[in-house]
């Protein structure tokens, strides 16, 4: 088994590219691993994470025509940004979706989707034989069941595969506060998605922003 730990095997945006897997109605509809809502709230802040980050974004479905479109909050961010749509169940199957991601010459692929049993193993499993740095969003991905996403989850650590939140990549492509560009665009990710974190940021704002009371000492 091969150890991924040092430095260089961090998350760098430089060395990023994101592949997000039929974000559709269809898969929606049986989503039971997770709470669908929350699945939807995850996949869209790892989307403007990426954006912040300059991370490439590849955006593709299954069989649109029938399955639905990816959900708008996910392709609002990108609107001059092609979906491609797939026959392949596999999406490392399809040269397009292949092709995309090597031409970004990143070597750091994030993949995230529904079901991760189907939609996202299969791409992970066949990635990492071919010599990619795959890591997952677990909680950006769901599957039919809480089994089945616990047990692909399981399969794909076995076949070499690293597993994240949408909350801990972005992180690790911040690494840095004094990366203060950058800082801005994740503080504003985590203020509109990620719940008691972005709520704790507003009121500490407001406390900084707040006169101390005048009285006697």
């Amino acid at each position: 088994m091969t150890f991924r730990n040092g430095l260089a095997s961090l998350l760098r945006p430089e060395d990023s590219v994101l592949v997000m897997i039929d974000h559709q109605p269809f898969q929606l509809t049986n989503l039971n691993s997770h709470d669908p809502q929350t699945v939807v709230n995850n996949a869209t802040a790892l989307a403007k994470a990426a954006r912040s980050y300059g991370v490439p974004t590849i955006l593709t479905s299954v069989l649109a025509d029938r399955g639905g479109v990816i959900f708008p909050q996910i392709t609002d961010l990108f609107p001059d940004q092609e979906v491609i749509d797939r026959t392949f169940i596999n999406t490392w199957e399809d040269r397009k979706v292949v092709e995309a991601v090597a031409a970004t010459g990143r070597k750091q692929l994030i993949i995230a989707g529904l079901w991760t049993e189907v939609c996202v193993a299969m791409p992970t499993i066949q990635a990492l034989g071919e010599g990619w740095d795959v890591t997952v969003v677990t909680d950006a991905s769901g599957g039919v069941s809480l089994e089945a996403h616990e047990v692909a989850i399981q399969r794909m650590i076995r076949a070499g595969a690293n597993m994240m939140t949408w909350l801990a990549v972005a992180a690790e492509w911040q690494r840095d506060w004094a990366r203060v560009e950058q800082a801005g665009k994740f503080t504003e990710v985590l203020l509109q998605h990620a719940a008691g974190s972005g709520i704790a940021y507003v009121w500490e704002q407001q406390l900084l922003n707040t006169p101390a009371p005048k009285g006697e000492r």
